[in-house]
């Protein structure tokens, strides 16, 4: 039988927790928390990203997120809280799920950057 999105969609919101805006920008504030935007680039340039987030497309994770990859970025390291977001928390649920399966144990959707904006995150250009 074959699997549907929304089938994946249900074991990625099982799997990642979601959290509230509010929640997000108060655990940003800690030192072992990190902001992943999974958008494509040209969503961050037009709107920009939450301060200090990690910008890294979700067709990328895999890459980005495996330490042992040589295109590993170091600021995604499995003992940190990671917060992920895309525009609307579809594409963060999956991606979240994907560090899971990858070893991460603290993941955490945020859902969509409206969602960081709303509750009064801090924003950079990119």
């Amino acid at each position: 039988m074959p699997i549907h999105v929304k089938d994946l969609l249900e074991a990625a919101n099982a799997a990642v927790p979601r959290i509230s805006g509010a929640e997000a920008v108060a655990l940003a504030k800690q030192p072992n928390v990190v902001i992943v935007d999974v958008r494509d680039a040209a969503e961050v340039k037009a709107s920009g990203k939450a301060k200090g987030a990690v910008a890294v497309s979700r067709g990328l994770i895999e890459f980005k997120a495996d330490p042992e990859a040589p295109t590993h970025d170091p600021a995604l390291d499995p003992s940190k809280t990671i917060i992920i977001h895309c525009a609307s928390g579809g594409r963060a649920a999956l991606a979240g799920k994907t560090l899971k399966d990858m070893g991460y144990t603290d993941v955490r959707n945020l859902g969509g950057f409206k969602d960081w904006l709303a509750a009064g995150g801090e924003t950079e250009e990119v």
